[in-house]
């Protein structure tokens, strides 16, 4: 897409009922629409109404808040923008996905499976996850060092676009007459090892709409930013005030 001059993108973030904590307590307000696929709907479709580029959901593998205050549990983010894929055309679906809690054939696949549903609309947010709750939520008693766990996503998004090009674009050949299918010679199997991962392929989807997700990166610290610098197409920056 060419970019003029002064052109603004638009994403909607979406946090459950609200990004104030007290937002699920206003008289209008479902104070279980955290959970509600419906409000998400609705949610998404005033986003693609108002022209807005994409919608985005934030994510952890933890159990984020204290539930006396509010609403704490969150739904799988790429499984709801599936469904958000379904009831909508245009506007593009960010997910924020772990490095430090998932593996890239499983993530890939996931993200690749979005852009197919959404006919190309994915966005993949790379986090590494910070805290020491989500740790512990898969068997490590401590949060990786921050070096490390940013070696990991740099290595880990290598490894995803790997398997998102491990499919030539024509490697469906769908003929009946002849009755061949796909032609084994246009795929190409990352078999992968490196420091944290060995990973043989090649991924178990065609190519896919957008050949691999919108990746998106909002880290701050020196890590982060190369990490950005290195793999992303958009970065998110909170603005200092």
């Amino acid at each position: 897409m060419s970019r003029r001059p002064g052109q603004l993108h638009l994403n909607a973030f979406l946090l459950s009922v609200g990004h104030h904590e007290a937002s699920w307590r206003l008289p209008e307000s479902d104070p279980l629409a955290n959970t509600s696929v419906e409000h998400f709907k609705r949610l998404a479709r005033t986003a693609e109404r108002g022209k807005l580029d994409s919608l985005f959901l934030a994510d952890s593998p933890v159990l984020w808040n204290d539930l006396g205050r509010r609403p704490a549990e969150t739904l799988e983010p790429t499984v709801l923008l599936t469904v958000l894929a379904a009831v909508t055309e245009r506007i593009g679906l960010i997910a924020t996905a772990s490095t430090t809690y998932n593996e890239p054939y499983n993530l890939a696949r996931r993200f690749a499976s979005l852009d197919h549903v959404s006919s190309g609309r994915a966005g993949w947010n790379v986090v590494t996850t910070a805290g020491v709750d989500a740790a512990r939520n898969f068997n490590l008693d401590e949060l990786p060092a921050h070096a490390e766990r940013y070696a990991r996503a740099a290595e880990f998004v290598e490894v995803s676009r790997k398997l998102w090009d491990s499919w030539d674009d024509d490697a469906i050949l769908a003929d009946k007459d002849g009755g061949v299918w796909g032609d084994n010679d246009k795929l190409y199997p990352p078999r992968h090892v490196g420091r944290y991962f060995k990973v043989a392929g090649p991924l178990n989807l065609p190519r896919s709409p957008q050949g691999h997700p919108l990746l998106v990166q909002a880290g701050s610290s020196e890590d982060g930013k190369h990490l950005a610098a290195r793999f992303a197409e958009a970065v998110l920056r909170r603005n200092k005030r």
